[in-house]
């Protein structure tokens, strides 16, 4: 989980402010920080919407951490 606190620091970001951004506790964000526990689907996708980032970024599936272009059907779910 380096990138993402890597990410929130270069973001200026505290996990206070992340819990505020994404709706995870802060301790529960701390714990996936620090790689003792593992997101759900739903929890890296607010991250990585928080972060301007991509879910494949977080997973390390790319080094790329521009986020994908975002169609207009696109949209958070309600």
């Amino acid at each position: 989980m380096k990138r993402l606190r890597q990410l929130r620091k270069e973001k200026n970001l505290t996990q206070i402010q992340m819990q505020i951004l994404t709706g995870i506790d802060q301790s529960d964000y701390s714990k996936i920080e620090n790689g003792k526990r593992y997101y759900t689907f739903e929890q890296c996708k607010r991250i990585a919407l928080a972060l301007e980032t991509s879910m494949d970024y977080l997973a390390g599936l790319t080094d790329e951490k521009k986020p994908y272009p975002r169609g207009e059907g696109c949209r958070e779910e309600e």
